[in-house]
C-alpha cells in the first residue's frame, strides 16, 4: 500500500487495482440484482444474481487491455440484466457504475473517434433498455445514468488531453534543451577557435617574416604556436566532452585563468594590464562566461589593433561581475559590423539578464563592457 501511494504505479500495479475494482463491482452488481422492494428476497435463484454480478463487474479487470471490448461487454450485460428484470430499473445504479468505470479508460486510452462512438453506443443502448422496462418512470434513471457515465468518460478524456499536453510540453522542453546545448557548444567552439587561430596566425606571420633574419624569434613564434594549439585542443575536448558519456570533466576556466589569457595576448603583440578586483567564489558557469567574454575581447584586440595596449578590469561585487576591456588602438573611421564574437558575448550576458555595450571610443581604440548580475540565478 505504501508503494501505491509514494511511487509511480507500474502496469502490474494498475492491473491489480483493476482486479480489486472488478471484485467490488461484482459485489455491487450482485447486491443490485438481489434487491427487491417488498420482501427483500430475490425472485430468481441466488446463483442468477451472482452470475449477473459476475457478467457486469468481472470484465472491468481487463479494461486496460481491451478498453472498447470491455465497455461494450459491460454495457450489454448491464442492459440484459435490466431487460430481464434480474436487476430492477430502480437499482440500475450498480450496472451504471460498472459501465462508467469501463468508459473512463476508453476516454483515457482510445482515439477520439472510437472513444466517442463507444460512449454514444453505451448511452443509446442503455437508455433504450431503461425505456423498454419502464417508459413512464425512467426519466430519473436515465438522467442518473447519463450523468454518471458521461461524467466518467469526460474525466477520462480530460486526463488524456492533460497527458498529451504534458508530453508535448516535455518534448518541446527537450528540443529547447538540445538547441540551447548546441548553441552553447557553438559559442564555446567559436571562442576557442577564434582566439587560438588569431594568435596562431599572428605568430605564424611573425615567424615567416623573421625566419631567415632571426631564427631565434622564429623559434619563439613556433613555441607560442605549439603551446596555443595544444591549449586549444584541450579546451575543445572539454567543450565536446559533454557529448560522450565516458568523458573526463576538467574544471572550466574562470577568473584564475585570466592571467594565462593576458600572457597569450602579450604573445600576439598586445600589452595587457589585467586588474581583477574581488575574489568572491563565483559559480562555475559565471566564471566561464567571464573568461569567454574577456577571451573574445582580447581576440578582437589581437586581430584588429595589435600591437597595442589594453586594459582589462574585472570587478566582482556581491552577486554581480563587471567586465571592462579597453584597448588603445588607432582611431576607427567607421564602426565595424558586429561579428559572431560580439554576438556570442551579447548572448552570454543575456543569459543573466545583464548589460552589454561595445564600440569604438572617440579618442581611439575600442571598448567592451559587460555586467553579469548572477546573484538571482546562481
Amino acid at each position: 500500500m505504501i508503494r501505491l501511494l509514494t511511487h509511480r504505479l507500474r502496469r502490474a500495479d494498475l492491473i491489480a487495482l483493476d482486479a480489486a475494482l472488478a471484485a467490488a463491482l461484482i459485489a455491487i452488481c450482485w447486491y443490485a440484482a438481489s434487491e427487491r422492494p417488498a420482501s427483500g428476497s430475490p425472485a430468481e435463484p441466488a446463483w442468477l444474481s451472482v452470475l449477473a454480478g459476475l457478467l457486469v463487474g468481472a470484465p472491468v479487470a481487463a479494461r486496460r487491455r481491451w478498453p472498447v471490448a470491455v465497455a461494450v461487454t459491460v454495457s450489454a450485460a448491464g442492459n440484459l440484466a435490466v431487460l430481464t428484470g434480474i436487476v430492477p430499473d430502480y437499482a440500475s445504479g450498480g450496472p451504471a457504475v460498472a459501465i462508467a468505470t469501463a468508459l473512463y479508460i476508453v476516454g483515457v486510452t482510445v482515439p477520439p473517434r472510437r472513444s466517442v462512438a463507444t460512449l454514444a453506443g453505451c448511452l443509446v443502448t442503455t437508455t433504450a433498455a431503461l425505456i423498454a422496462v419502464d417508459s413512464t418512470g425512467a426519466v430519473t434513471e436515465i438522467a442518473f445514468f447519463c450523468l454518471v457515465v458521461a461524467g466518467a468518460w469526460l474525466l477520462g478524456w480530460l486526463v488524456r488531453e492533460r497527458r498529451a499536453y504534458a508530453a508535448q510540453a516535455a518534448e518541446e522542453f527537450a528540443q529547447r534543451a538540445v538547441t540551447d546545448e548546441r548553441l552553447r557548444i557553438a559559442r564555446e567552439m567559436h571562442d576557442i577557435v577564434a582566439h587560438s587561430m588569431s594568435l596562431i596566425a599572428v605568430k605564424a606571420a611573425v615567424g615567416n617574416h623573421v625566419a631567415e633574419a632571426s631564427p631565434a624569434q622564429a623559434r619563439e613564434a613556433l613555441a607560442v604556436i605549439e603551446a596555443t594549439s595544444r591549449g586549444a585542443l584541450v579546451e575543445m575536448r572539454r567543450a565536446l566532452g559533454v557529448l560522450r558519456q565516458d568523458a573526463e570533466y576538467a574544471p572550466a576556466p574562470g577568473l584564475t585563468e585570466l592571467t594565462a589569457l593576458a600572457d597569450q595576448a602579450a604573445a600576439g603583440g598586445v600589452d595587457v594590464d589585467l586588474d581583477v578586483d574581488g575574489r568572491a567564489e563565483l559559480p562555475e558557469a559565471v566564471g566561464l562566461s567571464v573568461y569567454r567574454i574577456v577571451q573574445e575581447a582580447l581576440t578582437n584586440v589581437v586581430k584588429h589593433a595589435a600591437p597595442a595596449r589594453c586594459r582589462v578590469a574585472v570587478t566582482v561585487h556581491s552577486g554581480e561581475v563587471s567586465i571592462d576591456v579597453t584597448d588603445e588602438g588607432g582611431p576607427v573611421e567607421a564602426p565595424a559590423p558586429a561579428g559572431h564574437g560580439l554576438i556570442g558575448i551579447r548572448e552570454r550576458v543575456a543569459m543573466y539578464g545583464g548589460e552589454f555595450a561595445a564600440g569604438p571610443r572617440p579618442e581611439g581604440g575600442f571598448r567592451v563592457r559587460a555586467r553579469l548580475p548572477y546573484g538571482s540565478v546562481a
